[in-house]
């Protein structure tokens, strides 16, 4: 692992750990997501891999899921590997794309979102 990869944390497996996580890296998984939306809320969280805020917000976002009892139903997406699909949630949704980003769906339609330091579980 290089020096700059030790502080600023490499691209190596950033896939988060957590079990909660279902993972959206294709077309088909946006729409089960979004139909899963009318069954539970939803959560889409938009991380980029190359960016050490996102990687700060989405440890602390998942110390916050990891507490909380709300029935939800947590998405991951990579946007810097799925670009695409994240340009198609900007465009579905009509929210402009943000990095880190959290977009909470309900009923098959975007009804929160947040970036940054902004993300939280309250957001939900």
């Amino acid at each position: 692992m290089s020096f700059f990869n030790k502080i600023f944390g490499g691209n190596e497996e950033e896939k988060s750990s957590e079990n909660f996580w279902h993972s959206l890296t294709s077309v088909e998984d946006l729409d089960a997501a979004i139909a899963k939306s009318n069954e539970n809320k939803v959560a889409i969280f938009k991380h980029s891999t190359r960016c050490f805020i996102s990687k700060t917000v989405l440890k602390n976002f998942e110390k916050e899921v990891s507490a909380s009892d709300k029935k939800v139903d947590y998405y991951f997406l990579d946007l810097i590997e799925y670009r695409s699909i994240s340009s198609k949630i900007a465009d579905d949704f009509d929210i402009t794309h943000q990095s880190p980003q959290l977009i909470v769906l309900e009923n098959g339609k975007a009804i929160k979102d947040a970036s940054h330091q902004s993300i939280s579980v309250s957001l939900i």
